[in-house]
């Protein structure tokens, strides 16, 4: 079982860097990999063009998919944990209804009050849309924070995100019915998804606030092996369960408060992928899933945005039909293996 552990963690290792190569060289215009070469490491003087492709272009592309990707289902493996549920997901307490009413004011409700919306304006207009996601999602967090501490219930509080996520979506068909059709376009196209929104400094940005909430979701570990017990043994064993659920609800909610502010609302990844895992890997264990879901999750992301980008589609597929036609066949299949086991 170790010797299969270890073999399945290189596959995916060596498949994140092939997938990597792929989103680098393949296009609408294909650049040789001994080009791409040269411009990473400036060995070499190729064409402008091919630079401002690869640094504008791909390159923040392919790492933004690459954070997205792992983040997404490492809050998707919190989800399903705390709450004892395998179709629980990173949007499933609202979070993302959330980043969406936030982008709502700014591109329908601003175009309704000023005549022109805040979106349109170019880089401060990227910058208002993102900070408007991240204080949608914060701030449908901090109900669910304050709730989570008055119900004892998973399911209970489960439902309650689930409500919340039903009247941002409500106020969101609101602001849709009074405004025009080009704001109602722009914000459909936002909530599509797309890898591709991240760029120039921010970027690097959006990966460094990764890198430090990824690690940070590390240290919950031991405490989701404790709550994969029951609440009971879980208590008998030392853990406080009600502020363990606070910090692991609060973990995931704000890795996916900041991937969808830059990625817009991003589905099945955060689904498909633990369950790809579980089964993988034939384990219950977060010290071997969490680092399996955040390679797993880099990988099916760059996958994706490949697959999005291919050459002969005339610009980009949107990101999330790409995600749910891959993530839902994997659910599915999953599913169905168990309960085939679970009959035998």
């Amino acid at each position: 079982m170790i010797m299969r552990n270890k073999i399945a963690f290189l596959l995916i290792s060596v498949s994140i860097l092939v997938f990597f190569i792929l989103n680098l060289v393949l296009g609408t215009i294909s650049i040789p990999l001994s080009s791409i070469w040269n411009i990473l490491f400036g060995t070499g003087k190729e064409s402008e063009i091919w630079q401002n492709i690869i640094w504008k272009s791909r390159f923040p592309q392919t790492i933004t998919a690459l954070a997205a990707g792992a983040g997404l289902s490492i809050s998707g493996l919190q989800m399903q944990t705390v709450f004892r549920n395998p179709l629980a997901g990173p949007s499933e307490l609202g979070i993302s209804s959330g980043a969406s009413l936030g982008v709502a004011f700014i591109i329908l409700l601003s175009g309704n009050i000023a005549g022109t919306a805040l979106s349109r304006l170019g880089l401060f207009g990227e910058v208002a849309i993102s900070f408007a996601a991240i204080a949608g999602a914060m701030a449908v967090m901090a109900i669910i924070m304050a709730i989570s501490q008055r119900v004892k219930g998973n399911v209970i509080l489960l439902i309650i995100g689930v409500m919340i996520g039903y009247i941002a979506t409500a106020i969101i068909g609101v602001l849709k019915f009074f405004s025009n059709d080009e704001d109602v376009r722009a914000y459909v196209i936002w909530g599509l998804g797309s890898f591709a929104k991240v760029s120039g400094n921010q970027v690097y940005t959006f990966v460094i606030i990764m890198i430090v909430l990824i690690p940070l979701s590390f240290l919950l570990i031991k405490t989701l092996n404790l709550m994969l017990l029951g609440e009971g043994y879980a208590r008998n064993l030392g853990l406080n369960v009600k502020r363990a659920r606070l910090y692991v609800i609060a973990c995931s909610c704000v890795i996916t408060a900041i991937i969808t502010a830059y990625c817009g609302p991003i589905v099945f990844l955060g689904l498909a992928v633990p369950h790809l895992c579980r089964t993988i890997f034939v384990s219950s264990d977060h010290r071997i899933l969490m680092p399996a879901v955040t390679l797993t999750g880099a990988s099916l992301a760059l996958f994706c945005n490949l697959v999005a980008r291919m050459p002969g589609f005339e610009g980009a597929l949107p990101i999330n039909s790409v995600t749910a036609l891959i993530g839902a066949p994997i659910v599915i299949s999953v599913l169905f293996g168990k309960r085939k086991n679970e009959i035998s």
